[in-house]
C-alpha cells in the first residue's frame, strides 16, 4: 500500500484550485439513470469514489465518456436493470444512491448493502422508508436490498426523522418519476442537496425548496438532455483552510465559497485565522498564534462532521483547551490514537474529545483509518518535527484529487511512496 512521507516545519503559501464536490457528483451520476437523455456534468473530481460509481454506471449499460477537463457525459438511453453486486458496492457507500433511480425508472432494483469508511453504522433505513412512502415494496434478502414498484411510484409526503443527506437525495431522485406531487419534510439543507436539485431541474424536473427543510417536487415530468456544473468541494476547501491555519501560512482557495463554510470560518476566525473573499475564492491566513475553540458537529449550516478530524489536528497545537463533540457518527474518533502518536494531548470520553494544545508535535509512523483521518494526519505532519509516515493513504484517494501535489506546490515537503 502507498504511504506518504511528510516532513514538517514549512508554512504553506500559494494558491489551491478547489475541485468539484465529490458529494455533489455522486448523486448526480446516479441520477443519470433516471433519464433516457444524456447528462453532462462539468467540474467532476478525479477521485476513486467517483471512478467506482462510474464503473457501476457502465455495468448498467450507461455510456460514460470523460475528458481531460473534468467533464463527464452519461448516456443512460440503453441502460439495463442489472444487480449492483457487493464486490463493487463495498468500495464506496455512495453506490446506494442508484437504488432510487433504478426503482423509479424500471420498477424494480436489487442493490447490495453498501460499504465505505468504517466511521459508524450510517443506517440506510431512512432511504428505504422514503421509497416505501412513495409506494415501493422493500425487503432485505441475503445482504441485498430488493425494491419493487410494479405499478410505478406515486407522489406522497415523506417525513424524515432526521435530515439525512443520502435519504433526501434518494427521495428527490425517486420522486422525479413518481406520479403526482411529493413533499419532503425535515429535508437536508446541505449545498450538495441544492446542487442535486439544480442538476435534476436542468434534466427537466420541477423542484422547489431545495436548501430548506421542505422540498416540493412535481413528478413524472419529461426529461431532456442537460448540462450541469458541480459546486466546489467545501470539504476540500475547509481542509486547505485548516492547512493554512495549522502551518501559519497563507493560501488562496480558488473557487471556494464562504456561504458553504460559514460555521467553519467562524471557528477559524475565533481561533485567530483571517479569512476574506477574493475575486477568485477565499484567502486564508494566520500570522499570530492559534487559540483553542470548542467544536460541535451538526447538520448544515452547522459545523461539518467531515472537517472534524482536520480541525482537531489544528486545535492540537492551539493555546488552551478545546472540546470537540461529534454528534453525527458514533465512531469518528479513530484518528485520536494516531494523533496522540504524534504528541497530541487528547482525552477521549464517549462522543467528546478534550484537546489540550501542545507546543510541538513530533513525527512518527501513523495509520490512516478512513478518508478524513488520512488528511488529518497529513495536516499534523505538516507542523510536526521530523518525519511523519502516513500509511494506508488509499483512503485519501477516495475524496481528494492530487492532495500531495497541491500541498507541495504551496511549499510542503511531501513524498508519496508506492508499495
Amino acid at each position: 500500500m502507498d504511504r506518504l512521507i511528510v516532513r514538517g516545519g514549512r508554512a504553506l503559501e500559494g494558491t489551491v484550485d478547489i475541485a468539484g464536490a465529490k458529494n455533489a457528483a455522486l448523486p448526480l451520476i446516479a441520477a443519470s439513470l433516471l433519464s433516457e437523455q444524456p447528462l453532462t456534468l462539468a467540474n467532476v473530481p478525479a477521485v476513486t469514489d467517483v471512478t467506482t460509481l462510474l464503473s457501476l454506471m457502465e455495468s448498467y449499460g450507461v455510456g460514460v465518456s470523460r475528458d481531460a477537463a473534468h467533464q463527464v457525459t452519461l448516456d443512460a438511453g440503453s441502460a439495463i436493470n442489472a444487480e449492483a453486486h457487493y464486490d463493487v458496492v463495498r468500495r464506496a457507500r455512495a453506490t446506494i444512491l442508484v437504488l432510487g433511480p433504478l426503482l423509479a425508472r424500471f420498477g424494480a432494483a436489487r442493490v447490495s448493502l453498501p460499504g465505505g469508511c468504517a466511521i459508524g453504522a450510517r443506517p440506510i433505513d431512512l432511504h428505504l422508508k422514503a421509497l416505501i412512502a412513495l409506494g415501493a415494496e422493500v425487503t432485505v434478502d441475503g445482504g441485498y436490498i430488493v425494491a419493487r414498484a410494479p405499478n410505478g411510484l406515486k407522489g406522497s409526503r415523506i417525513v424524515l426523522s432526521s435530515p439525512s443527506v443520502g435519504a433526501t437525495a434518494t427521495a428527490m431522485m425517486a420522486a422525479t418519476r413518481a406520479r403526482g406531487e411529493t413533499e419532503i419534510l425535515n429535508a437536508a439543507r446541505e449545498p450538495e442537496i441544492a446542487d442535486l436539485a439544480a442538476g435534476l431541474s436542468a434534466m427537466g424536473a420541477r423542484i422547489e425548496g431545495a436548501g430548506t427543510h421542505r422540498i416540493m417536487l412535481s413528478g413524472d415530468q419529461p426529461f431532456r438532455r442537460a448540462t450541469h456544473e458541480l459546486i466546489p468541494d467545501r470539504i476540500e476547501a475547509g481542509t486547505y483552510a485548516a492547512a493554512a491555519a495549522i502551518t501559519g501560512g497563507r493560501l488562496e482557495l480558488i473557487g471556494a465559497r464562504l456561504e458553504h463554510l460559514s460555521a467553519e470560518c467562524q471557528v477559524l476566525e475565533t481561533a485567530g485565522v483571517r479569512i476574506f473573499p477574493t475575486d477568485r475564492g477565499l484567502m486564508v491566513e494566520r500570522t499570530g498564534k492559534l487559540s483553542a475553540v470548542d467544536i460541535t458537529t451538526e447538520p448544515f449550516p452547522g459545523f461539518h462532521t467531515d472537517l472534524q478530524a482536520q480541525f482537531m489536528a489544528m486545535m492540537s497545537i492551539a493555546e488552551g483547551a478545546a472540546l470537540v463533540r461529534e454528534t453525527i457518527f458514533e465512531n469518528r474518533f479513530m484518528h485520536v490514537p494516531e494523533l496522540m502518536r504524534l504528541g497530541a494531548d487528547l482525552t477521549l470520553q464517549g462522543t467528546t474529545v478534550l484537546v489540550r494544545g501542545v507546543s510541538r508535535l513530533r513525527g512518527a509512523p501513523v495509520m490512516a483509518t478512513d478518508l478524513r483521518a488520512s488528511v488529518c494526519l497529513i495536516l499534523a505532519g505538516l507542523v510536526a518535527e521530523g518525519e511523519t509516515v502516513v500509511n494506508r493513504v488509499y483512503h485519501l484517494d477516495r475524496g481528494y484529487e492530487d492532495l500531495a501535489r497541491k500541498l507541495v506546490r504551496c511549499g510542503a515537503d511531501i513524498v508519496r511512496v508506492q508499495g
